[in-house]
């Protein structure tokens, strides 16, 4: 019984993510606001979950108020029997405007900057492979880096599957941003 509560406090007040499901591989991504970044990857296939936080700092038990020097970011769950890592990537550059070096869409400063957060050298073939590819679909540069992982942060849990127990304030703040219509105008035409 305690065992449970420590862990159910550790990720209400948010800490180091536990280790994945045997057989399920984790990968961390920044896509500008982690609730838009959640929400479009949550819809992925192979996709089996995704959570908020931060990543790429040095700074230790980050907060949503004290987070310099980290980026907002997400922890996705996925099934590499319904999907490749390479099919992720793509799936997470087509949620974002990876021509943006200064954060995404209406939501602008440093932690808001983009990244692939690659586990080893295998996944950064394929993170630049892919990245490689998406400069050609869209003709233009990718400010989209390529970052070592490092550790993942658990976000606050108010700020957990957020689009989903807020809809209204999300929706809201998503037309508002004008980013569908951004990454709209970004992926137009691109297949």
């Amino acid at each position: 019984m305690r065992s449970i509560l420590v862990l159910f406090l550790f990720l209400a007040l948010g800490g180091a993510a536990p280790a994945p499901t045997p057989g399920l591989k984790t990968s961390v991504f920044a896509g500008g606001c982690f609730w838009s970044a959640e929400h479009g990857m949550e819809k992925v296939r192979g996709v089996v979950d995704v959570v908020v936080g931060y990543s790429g700092g040095s700074r230790r038990n980050p907060t949503y108020e004290n987070h310099e020097g980290h980026l907002e970011a997400i922890r996705v769950t996925w099934d590499p029997a319904r999907t490749t890592y390479s099919d992720l990537v793509t799936a997470f550059y087509r949620n974002i405007d990876p021509t943006d070096p200064n954060g995404q869409i209406c939501d602008i400063g440093p932690s808001y900057r983009t990244a692939v957060f690659v586990a080893d050298d295998a996944e950064k073939r394929v993170a630049e492979q892919v990245k490689a590819d998406v400069a050609r679909q869209i003709r233009r540069p990718v400010a989209t880096r390529t970052l070592p992982r490092s550790t993942f942060w658990m976000g606050e849990g108010y700020h957990q599957d957020y689009a989903a127990k807020n809809p209204g304030h999300y929706n809201r703040y998503r037309v508002g941003c004008g980013r569908d219509a951004r990454i709209q105008a970004v992926w137009a035409g691109r297949g």
